[in-house]
C-alpha cells in the first residue's frame, strides 16, 4: 500500500447509504459494500486494491480537494 494513499470521509445523511468499492485492473469489480445509516460516519481509503468508490444516497463527502453533497 501506497504512503500517499488517500482518505475520504462520508457521513449519511439519510438511512441506508451504500458505499461501494470498486477494484483495479483491466476488469472494474465491486469488492466491497457498506451501509451506513443516518448520522454514521465512515473513512474510507484509495488503495493499490480500490481505485473508485461509489455513493448511493443522501451524503457528505469530504476529501483533502473539498467537500460535496449527494443527492437522492
Amino acid at each position: 500500500m501506497s504512503e500517499n494513499s488517500e482518505y475520504i470521509v462520508i457521513k449519511a445523511k439519510a438511512q441506508g447509504v451504500q458505499v461501494i468499492g470498486l477494484t483495479r485492473g483491466q476488469d472494474t469489480k465491486f469488492h466491497h459494500t457498506e451501509k451506513l445509516d443516518k448520522g454514521e460516519v465512515l473513512i474510507a481509503q484509495f488503495t493499490d486494491h480500490t481505485s473508485a468508490i461509489k455513493i448511493r444516497g443522501k451524503a457528505t463527502v469530504i476529501t483533502r480537494h473539498g467537500s460535496i453533497e449527494t443527492d437522492e
